[in-house]
């Protein structure tokens, strides 16, 4: 196939490929409700040979494999970037089959969407949304109930007892005179046919599910086994580094790399789609030959604003009218007027592009041969990184191998579309039948960030003095994150739906409301950032709610339990926090507290904030309480460890992190000027879950939204005066 050799000869071909990956969005979104994969997936006997890096392993299932010595190996077909999936998806599998969890080990699924699709997302393989558990946790209780179907039946035959006279605990297989290991029966299991209903446990008999035990990951991770992208040593490897344009959005001239060639091992420098690509034998060589490297750009068409400017204009936007997302009666004509005992309340929220910031840059090890290619890296989205190989190299997409490695943090980062993996295919491609690793600097990785996009938010309310809510009128401005990307098919509706998630579905009730969207495009990408939208949108509706609890005199807690009435899980965790966290009980003088709560990712948190300032009166938060009803919490353990790392993810959004334009360029290139929370800004936090029978839910992002309003209503309770941006600066 031609053409894909060719894409990136004119930005119009280039457009071609977006063009292709639109098509071929459309029809992945088009197929929603098609779940490939819902079941277990038993498998032939072809299929029956472990390919991977448990070799001995026989194959039960798509996600069970046995080992002769007993091991019981999860597949996990969920990227691991710190979050415990592994955990999370191993223990599922485990508590349906009564394995001992010492027994259980784990790898991660190849890149094959037709049996490790995210059933959330159709026909494709990835991880993203906090959907791993959720998508997963019928499946596996299916796979691992199947599984031990097939050995109670073999065992049954092999003593000849019926299989009700049969149990399994504990990793045994047992009768009143009998006992043997999964290893030992595997031959004979492997001949029974798996059940296609098996029947799974009810919650009272969980040994395993809703238990602290420990993560199956922290061995290698705490021992330096685990392997990463720059871990990947292989024989007459190359290392890459991209000289990127100065802004996104330029396009390289000519360069002189004369002083580079000079470098001891230095091998080539070759013009990419989106830069320069400088290779040589070492990181270390490739780094000094890409800073000797002069290049001429193009920066006609990159953003020349500063972030000022473009602040100006979406809050000149802000106060015109948007596009019609939610409308429910006659918003304006309540807000043109009021009453005795009524209070119009507006305010203007700003919120700036937020980078990812994750603590292993972006990275892709890349092998291309004449029709095959090999990719190892942490793959967030492994089939729309196959379809991206394919559409540029002109093979088919399983000829695309990706080796899922762990990542180090993504928060959305590495989630598609995959910028990096396209360069690394790119360089690659042109040092045929040679391993590549294509690495990004701490400076590249904050300077190609794509950033949680800048917003303001116009909110305007008519309140009674009894604290109903009679109108609201929001109207979010920001960028669009999926409009003009491969992505754009999956926008549904006039607005993308980042820029309203958590308003447009507002649980407050309100006799009136109008919820508005308007987008507006930069050159400077945005991405998906830990929550998306819902980390902004938060901040606008609860530090709003708190400013009109205090315009008519309410408690912010009651005022919040009187408009949620009959949303059971809002008050859920309201009043555990409440309970939690002695909210009734006054502080010292000198602190206060604040409360907000969010549904994201379908889980419901609420939070408390204590602040207080310090001797140098800087701000500083003592406390942050949190609630959450996730649905059944798989490992609790791992519950409130991603509250407190979204607490304190949140945080730095609260003390200092913002990327800010000077004439269209970033000045935040490192951590000197990136500030992410320190650990001695870190709270002492407390999580509680709420004891749920529900089908889990997501917990990796929904504990951030409202962190960011909890900490600014805390500071409005103790100087008076609302926050209205991000970070706080008082």
């Amino acid at each position: 196939m031609d053409m894909p050799l060719k894409l990136f000869n004119s930005a119009n071909e280039s457009s071609l490929e977006n063009q292709s990956r639109r098509q071929f969005i459309k029809a992945c979104a088009a197929s929603g409700a098609l779940i490939v994969g819902a079941g277990y997936l038993p498998i032939t006997s072809a299929e029956q040979s472990s390919r991977g890096k448990h070799r001995d392993a026989l194959v039960f299932n798509a996600f069970v494999k046995i080992t002769p010595d007993n091991r019981v190996v999860v597949v996990i077909k969920h990227l691991d970037k710190g979050q415990g999936v592994t955990t999370g998806l191993a223990t599922i599998v485990a508590e349906e089959m009564d394995a001992n969890w010492s027994q259980v080990g784990w790898e991660f699924a190849p890149a094959d969407a037709t049996k490790y699709n995210n059933l959330f997302w159709g026909p494709n393989q990835g991880t993203g949304g906090s959907t791993a558990i959720a998508n997963s946790w019928q499946q596996l209780r299916n796979a691992g109930a199947a599984a031990r179907a097939m050995f109670v039946n073999a065992a049954a035959k092999k003593w000849g007892v019926d299989s009700s006279a049969v149990t399994v605990s504990d990793g045994f297989v047992k009768s009143s005179t009998h006992r043997a290991s999964f290893g030992e029966l595997i031959e004979l299991a492997l001949k029974e046919q798996a059940p296609e209903t098996p029947t799974l446990k009810s919650a009272g008999q969980f040994r395993l599910i809703g238990k602290k035990i420990p993560r199956i990951d922290s061995p290698e991770k705490t021992t330096g086994q685990a392997t990463y992208t720059q871990d990947i040593q292989l024989e007459n490897m190359l290392t890459a580094l991209v000289l990127y344009p100065p802004q996104e959005g330029g396009v390289l001239v000519s360069f002189d790399d004369s002083a580079a060639k000079k470098i001891d091992g230095f091998h080539a420098a070759f013009k990419i789609p989106k830069g320069l690509a400088v290779l040589a034998t070492s990181f270390w060589a490739a780094k000094k030959a890409r800073d000797a490297v002069i290049a001429k750009w193009d920066l006609a068409s990159c953003e020349t604003r500063s972030s000022e400017e473009l602040f100006k204009n979406y809050r000149k936007v802000a106060e015109k009218a948007g596009t019609a997302v939610t409308q429910k009666g006659d918003v304006e004509k309540e807000l043109a007027h009021s009453k005795a005992g009524e209070h119009i309340v507006e305010a203007l929220y700003q919120l700036p592009y937020l980078a990812h910031a994750t603590m292993e840059p972006m990275n892709c090890v890349a092998l291309v041969g004449d029709s095959s290619c090999e990719l190892w890296f942490g793959s967030q989205s492994p089939t729309m990184d196959q379809h991206d190989a394919s559409q540029l190299l002109g093979i088919a997409p399983e000829k695309v191998v990706i080796n899922t490695l762990f990542a180090g943090g993504s928060f959305g980062r590495r989630a598609c579309p995959n910028d990096y993996v396209v360069d690394a295919i790119a360089i690659a491609r042109q040092i045929k039948n040679r391993p590549v690793k294509m690495v990004w600097t701490r400076e590249d990785d904050m300077l190609r960030g794509k950033y949680r996009p800048m917003a303001v938010h116009k909110v305007r309310a008519k309140v009674s003095s009894k604290g109903g809510i009679s109108a609201w009128h929001h109207h979010s401005v920001a960028q669009a994150i999926l409009r003009g990307t491969p992505l754009e098919g999956l926008i549904n509706g006039p607005v993308e739906g980042t820029l309203t998630e958590g308003i447009h579905d507002l649980p407050y009730s309100t006799a009136s409301l109008r919820v508005e969207g308007t987008e507006l495009p930069s050159t400077t990408s945005g991405l998906w950032w830990r929550s998306v939208g819902h980390s902004g949108n938060a901040f606008a509706v609860e530090c709003f709610v708190d400013q009109l609890a205090h315009a008519v005199e309410k408690d912010p807690l009651e005022f919040r339990r009187a408009l949620l009435q009959g949303q059971s899980r809002y008050l859920g965790v309201l009043n555990l926090l409440a309970e939690k966290a002695d909210w009734s009980k006054p502080l010292p003088k000198g602190h206060a507290k604040g409360i907000a709560v969010h549904k994201a990712m379908g889980s419901w948190v609420a939070q408390l904030a204590e602040v207080s300032f310090d001797k140098e009166k800087n701000l500083q938060v003592d406390r942050v309480v949190c609630a959450v009803d996730c649905g059944i919490a798989i490992n609790p353990d791992i519950v409130k460890a991603q509250m407190e790392g979204s607490i304190g993810f949140a945080l730095g959004a609260v003390f200092g992190e913002q990327v800010t334009l000077e004439k269209g360029v970033v000045n935040q290139k490192n951590f000197d000027a990136y500030t992410p929370l320190r650990f001695s800004q870190m709270p002492k936090v407390e999580v509680h879950i709420v004891p749920s029978a529900e089908p889990p839910t997501g917990v990796g992002e929904p504990g951030v939204p409202p962190l960011t309003p909890a900490v600014a209503n805390a500071v409005f309770a103790l100087t008076g005066k609302p926050v209205y941006s991000l970070p706080i600066e008082l």
